[in-house]
């Protein structure tokens, strides 16, 4: 460092033949001294100012740094969920695709067996009203045989149709309509 307050109070000047008066320039030189240890001390002061602000935009300048790396970390993660979620979004899509093909598929081959029972009980019943009919025939044909009416002709050797009683009958046809 330069000139200090104290210097310039110890400074001894020569004299010379009629110099300066020694009252002025040792006023003058107060005066300086007064003014310079101003100066010095406010010069402190802004350098002690200089070295807070300093350190406060170092710590604002790590601050922003952090920031930074915060929001790039951020950023990135932000790209992986959402890239994940689209992968996820694709497999569930293609799950649900795969249901929906399986779906159709039993529902198509549901269908094609059903048919094929709907078909298969169509020719049953076929073949069921087909028996029916012939059952009915040959009964209608047994009804209509003429041995019923040789069975009724029939005549016992006494001569006379036998009747049964009135009591058998009765009993042989609410046996009849029962069946």
């Amino acid at each position: 460092m330069g000139l200090t307050p104290l210097d310039i109070h110890n400074k001894e000047f020569t004299r010379g033949f009629r110099g300066y008066d020694e009252d002025e320039v040792n006023e003058f030189l107060d005066q300086v001294i007064k003014d310079y240890e101003i100066v010095i001390r406010r010069k402190k002061e802004l350098e002690r100012e200089v070295e807070q602000l300093n350190e406060r935009v170092g710590h604002f300048n790590n601050i922003e740094t952090t920031l930074n790396k915060s929001i790039l970390v951020a950023q990135e993660t932000a790209e992986d969920v959402k890239t994940n979620a689209e992968k996820e979004a694709k497999l569930i899509v293609k799950e649900a695709e795969k249901n929906a093909d399986r779906i159709i598929n039993e529902a198509l081959s549901t269908s094609r067996r059903l048919s094929v029972e709907v078909e298969e009980m169509k020719k049953q019943a076929k073949v069921f009203k087909m028996r029916l009919r012939m059952l009915v025939e040959a009964q209608i044909d047994m009804i209509d045989n003429d041995d019923w009416d040789q069975l009724l002709d029939t005549q016992f050797p006494h001569g006379e149709p036998v009747q049964p009683e009135e009591e058998e009958q009765k009993e042989a046809e609410k046996e009849y309509a029962e069946k």
